[in-house]
């Protein structure tokens, strides 16, 4: 009986250790490595699902990471913190702008450089922005907008209306 429970208590040693294992190989490729590099400011009015963490890309490309979000209390807008690779320079007339990954997939910030030969340096601030669109406020806004449309008048032939149409 005794023999028995060392051999229980060392196989669960065993798959405690593989588990652990397992554990330590997906945290170090899980592919959400911190992007070093220098910060970056911009300012939205909303940025629905965007969250420290995500992604911040150029091209497609993942060229930095989100690090901070707060809210300024002077004039209720979203300040996002980012940070770029240090190879990555980018103009001064850059634009951020949050964009959904896909239909229910998350939100990332996506830079698109503009053409100005001056650089923004590490701490500024890019100035042209665009928030997220919210996907629930577009779909209330069609509803609405089908519910509102005019009806075609009663007991009319929608045949009639139509020009060159075959008379019955």
């Amino acid at each position: 009986m005794r023999h028995r429970s060392i051999v229980e208590v060392l196989t669960g040693a065993v798959v405690l250790l593989v588990a652990a294992g397992f554990l330590a190989y997906a945290v170090a490729n899980s592919g959400r490595t911190g992007v070093s590099g220098y910060p970056l400011y911009a300012r939205f009015e909303h940025i629905d699902g965007l969250g420290v963490g995500a992604d911040v890309r150029l091209a497609g490309v993942k060229v930095g990471s989100v690090t901070d979000a707060r809210i300024d209390p002077q004039n209720f807008l979203a300040i996002v913190r980012l940070s770029v690779r240090d190879d990555i320079k980018l103009p001064k007339d850059s634009a951020a702008i949050i964009t959904s990954e896909s239909l229910l997939g998350g939100k990332y910030l996506s830079l698109q450089p503009g053409g100005d030969e001056a650089i923004l340096q590490a701490g500024q601030t890019i100035t042209i922005t665009q928030s997220s669109v919210s996907l629930e406020e577009l779909l209330g806004k069609f509803i609405f907008s089908m519910t509102n449309a005019p009806k075609p008048p009663t007991g009319a032939n929608p045949a009639d209306a139509q020009p060159g149409a075959a008379p019955k």
